[in-house]
């Protein structure tokens, strides 16, 4: 993962656990990485509702996605990642 995309996925993770109009956009975005099965998928017209800013970090992160095989934990993001599933899916926790 080059600086261009761990600058952006950690922009996404930080709007994800905030508590900001976009931040279940984010978080949706972030899940469908992690775990589209139990997360729940991305619709990516919910991209129209979020910042220019935030759309260019989610272009980044999906190009990334698009051509490494592997998931967010590979990258030392499985702390953040679960964080954002415990906020946004507490049923999952629950479960």
């Amino acid at each position: 993962m080059n600086d261009e995309v761990r600058a952006a996925l950690e922009r996404l993770i930080k709007i994800a656990k905030s508590d900001t109009g976009q931040s279940r956009r984010v978080a949706d975005f972030l899940l469908a990485w992690w775990n589209a099965g139990n997360c729940g998928s991305f619709d990516l017209t919910t991209m129209w509702g979020c910042d220019s800013a935030i759309v260019d970090d989610m272009a980044t992160v999906f190009r990334f996605v698009g051509h490494h095989n592997e998931y967010p934990d590979a990258y030392g993001y499985g702390d953040a990642f679960e964080q954002i599933v415990r906020e946004w899916r507490p049923e999952l926790v629950d479960a």
